[in-house]
């Protein structure tokens, strides 16, 4: 029975915390191991023995200690993993929604902008046209007038050069 424990023990001892307290399980407990050792005792030999035997039944015993801290490790170190990773996941979303609101924010805000220079932009355009209308009709109203003055001129003259014709002609016809 001793040797069997002995064999599984040595098959265990190249495995991970995990595996090993698994395994472990399986090993006869110590106190089985000191129930047969005792009944081994009655002889010299048999005390030896039963001293190796206990010394080994204490020796497997932490062992199953080792393999449980071991295992108890791993877990810590995994949760110890898994909340760090939720944090940075958390700080990871924080920080693409800041940075979205930044975004939006700034297209927002050259919208405004651009709508405003559109809004000055169509105001000067409609002042120019409107500037470049009344220009066309003042130099207009100043042509037809100048016209209107030439024509009145002109119309003198003729009407002068018609009374001075008829005026030479009645000298003439008399």
């Amino acid at each position: 029975m001793v040797t069997k424990t002995i064999e599984k023990s040595r098959k265990i001892s190249g495995k991970t915390g995990t595996e090993a307290a698994k395994q472990i399980e399986g090993i006869e407990s110590s106190e089985e191991i000191t129930l047969e050792v005792k009944k081994q005792a009655e002889s010299p030999l048999g005390e030896v023995v039963s001293q190796a035997e206990k010394a080994y039944a204490a020796y497997m015993e932490a062992e199953r200690h080792v393999a449980r801290a071991y295992h108890e490790n791993e877990l810590q170190v995994a949760k110890a993993y898994r909340r760090a990773e939720q944090q940075t996941n958390g700080e990871f979303d924080m920080a693409v929604t800041q940075a979205r609101q930044e975004r939006d924010g700034a297209v927002a805000n050259a919208l405004k902008r651009k709508d405003e220079a559109l809004q000055r932009s169509e105001a000067t355009f409609r002042s120019t046209i409107e500037a470049a209308d009344k220009t066309y009709e003042e130099a207009v109203s100043q042509l037809m007038k100048k016209r209107h003055d030439n024509l009145d001129r002109s119309w003198m003259v003729r009407d002068g050069a018609i009374d001075q014709a008829w005026k030479v002609y009645s000298k003439i016809a008399k």
